[in-house]
């Protein structure tokens, strides 16, 4: 890898969780706030905890978005959680707010007659299409989520997705573009293994 997997500070990211479990298999990353060392990395890794607005507005402030919009669409990306809805094309969530629109959707509000929101735990996910980010994973993978908010877009885009309440898109992706919206470095083996087939693919 001529450099690192850049995961992206901009103030609302579970960063070092993500780099321990990249470290973990022996991927190289580094934590980077400046457009120039997202330039430079060769994929990118936008991880999310919290609202919506407050993490673009974050994004916009720290000069980032224009930058990670850019960049996204030249090298490996991915999203993790908040940094899934990220992606889309805006939110619901305390009013609306445009997102980076590399993938068409919105992201709203999940509803359940019969379970708690938010979405907290492991929960299995449901292939829809092959990809390189699922390779090696068991026929039965579980991972872990954290969420009151999902996305809606086409099915196109929907790699997997779980059942809670109804159909969760769980991973999406459009050309280089990945999303999941559960947490891969809280997810165990099988969370590892979804890290490491992206960095593969630098």
């Amino acid at each position: 890898m001529s450099m690192k997997i850049g995961i992206i500070d901009y103030g609302a990211g579970n960063l070092f969780s993500v780099k321990n479990a990249l470290s973990f298999i022996g991927v190289e990353s580094a934590i980077i706030s400046d457009k120039v060392d997202i330039e430079k990395a060769d994929a990118l890794i936008l991880p999310g905890v919290g609202a919506f607005g407050d993490s673009v507005n974050m994004l916009r402030e720290k000069g980032l978005f224009d930058s990670v919009k850019a960049n996204a669409v030249k090298k490996p990306f991915l999203g993790i959680c908040l940094g899934m809805q990220l992606l889309f094309t805006k939110s619901y969530e305390y009013g609306e707010t445009k997102g980076l629109d590399l993938i068409s959707g919105d992201v709203v509000k999940m509803e359940s007659k019969s379970l708690s929101i938010p979405h907290m735990g492991w929960n299995e996910l449901e292939i829809k299409q092959d990809s390189s980010l699922l390779k090696g994973l068991e026929k039965s993978t579980y991972v872990y989520f954290v969420h009151s908010y999902m996305a809606r877009c086409d099915e196109a885009n929907i790699i997997a997705e779980c059942d809670y309440g109804g159909r969760v898109p769980a991973i999406v992706k459009k050309g280089n573009v990945f999303g999941v919206q559960f947490h891969p470095e809280k997810s165990g083996d099988a969370g590892l293994v979804i890290l490491k087939n992206f960095a593969e693919l630098v």
